[in-house]
């Protein structure tokens, strides 16, 4: 069937954005990306993927390239600052059977992968979107320039403070801050150790880690902080508050020369929609997550798939972006509020809560845990049909 439309742009380049421009060029679609910044790049170290969105890379046809330089993750156990153990993971051989491995990698190198499934005559570099209009048009500034491009469909990709989400709807709710901020990094060497997977909590902090390929590892650090708290040297302040955590923790940190901070915002009221005439939101600029799950790029990935392939399969455009609203909304609302539950729980504070939280978990089967990965992990994406047109 014939794609209901021919041009598309999409706002922004990150791995939303390049997602869903890799799946319209896939089903033969002539896509445009704009991007703000000069190059595309993606801000954050490690990443995992679980296999759904593993799953909807296959789609996109990048997921072979995609293993070939990502590390298998081991299911994560969780240990005390002090290095006792709280609960053990789940056991591999458990999650292999059931397809449930998740893999890690830089986050710039899954920017790449995607994007080289982009011709590079797509994409606009420079370029940031100052309007969008429910018929399809697009108005960028390029350096002095204002310029504006007329498609058959927009995807705005542009983040957790999307300008053009508050443009289409006003009303709706601002991302609001979470409680807690996130440090991240990744060793610039390699860190020799038995275990340098795992997630470690403590009172209002966690510290988790993830093998990358080569020996290096990727982290992630939270903490309960005022809104907006920085610190002159970032570096020094994860060590001071980490830094004392059982080992291999202090040397991560240490191995690391670059730390990035960021407060963690989500969407607390969904948006009715995630469509307004023929503009599509796609990835955090509709359902802004905690990543306490670690799913806002994974959803993002999934988001682009669902949307390829109702636009493939659909007759119109109108009904393409209605399905794609239908099935997403409420799937994404659901991983958002799993998110913000695992934070709540991870991140409290009071001495008596800590310790009942510690000793649950550390009693819970492993039964819960592996239906709970399965219910995230385990979705299947739909198929893209290339053949006649696309990549």
């Amino acid at each position: 069937m014939k794609a209901p439309g021919k041009k598309a742009i999409v706002v922004g380049g990150g791995i939303g954005g390049l997602s869903a421009a890799a799946g319209l060029h896939r089903i033969g679609w002539d896509v445009t990306v704009l991007e703000r910044h000069d190059t595309l790049r993606e801000i954050g170290a490690g990443i995992s993927l679980m296999p759904s969105a593993q799953k909807a890379l296959d789609q996109l046809g990048v997921g072979d390239e995609l293993r070939a330089i990502a590390a298998i993750v081991p299911p994560p156990g969780v240990r005390a600052p002090n290095g006792r153990r709280i609960m053990h993971g789940i056991d591999p051989l458990v999650m292999q059977q059931r397809g449930l491995v998740s893999v890690a990698l830089l986050r710039a190198d899954l920017l790449s992968v995607i994007g080289s499934a982009v011709p590079t005559a797509s994409v606009i570099t420079g370029a940031e979107a100052t309007k969008v209009t429910e018929d399809g048009s697009v108005a960028y500034t390029k350096g002095d320039d204002h310029l504006s491009l007329q498609g058959d469909l927009v995807v705005v990709a542009d983040g957790i403070s999307s300008r053009l989400r508050r443009q289409l709807w006003p009303d709706a709710p601002a991302p609001s801050y979470s409680g807690h901020s996130v440090w991240q990094g990744a060793t610039s060497r390699p860190v020799p150790h038995p275990e340098f997977s795992g997630n470690t909590w403590g009172r209002g902090h966690q510290f988790g880690r993830m093998p990358l390929a080569g020996g290096r590892v990727g982290w992630y650090a939270v903490a309960n902080t005022p809104a907006g708290t920085r610190y002159d040297d970032e570096h020094a302040e994860v060590l001071r508050r980490f830094g004392s955590w059982h080992d291999p923790i202090p040397e991560i940190i240490r191995a690391t020369e670059v730390v990035l901070h960021h407060d963690s915002n989500e969407l607390r009221t969904p948006l009715s929609t995630f469509v307004q005439g023929r503009v599509a939101l796609l990835g955090d600029a509709a359902h802004p997550m905690t990543s306490d799950i670690g799913q806002g790029a994974c959803q993002a990935i999934e988001d682009a798939v669902v949307l390829c392939a109702h636009l493939q399969r659909a007759n119109d455009l109108p009904t393409a972006l209605k399905q794609y609203d239908e099935q997403r909304r409420p799937h994404t609302w659901k991983i958002t509020e799993a998110s913000h539950s695992m934070g709540k729980m991870t991140m409290l504070e009071h001495p008596l809560a800590v310790l009942l939280r510690d000793r649950v978990a550390g009693i819970l089967p492993s039964g819960p845990a592996v239906k709970a990965t399965a219910d995230v992990g385990g979705w299947q994406p739909p198929t893209l049909d290339v053949n006649g047109g696309g990549k």
